[in-house]
């Protein structure tokens, strides 16, 4: 039952240490069972800017700055084996990534 096409693993995470980390163990992974990986693409990180008053009362210029980053990384694996998609099942990846995977 091994899929003709691809696999497209779309990685999400807040921190960029961790989803390059993860895409590590999917490329090794991936190229350990015999399968082509093209990646990881890097993809345009979506900047969350927050506002934020400092004090309550009179002081209105007075504000902070917060961000948040998401990252986002893109791995296509070609020719998957049955092998390929049974190991990336079981693939144990650290908290803080959201990972999507289409066949």
């Amino acid at each position: 039952m091994a899929a003709k096409g691809r696999i497209r693993v779309r990685l999400k995470s807040y921190d960029s240490r961790i989803i390059d980390s993860c895409c590590q163990q999917i490329l090794d992974t991936a190229i350990r069972t015999g399968a082509k990986v093209v990646g990881p693409i890097p993809l345009p990180s979506k900047r969350s800017i927050f506002v934020v008053n400092k004090s309550p009362f009179i002081d209105k210029d007075a504000r902070e700055h917060f961000q948040l980053k998401t990252h986002k990384r893109l791995i296509d694996i070609l020719n998957p084996t049955d092998n390929t998609i049974e190991s990336l099942i079981h693939l144990d990846l650290p908290a803080g990534v959201d990972v999507e995977i289409k066949m």
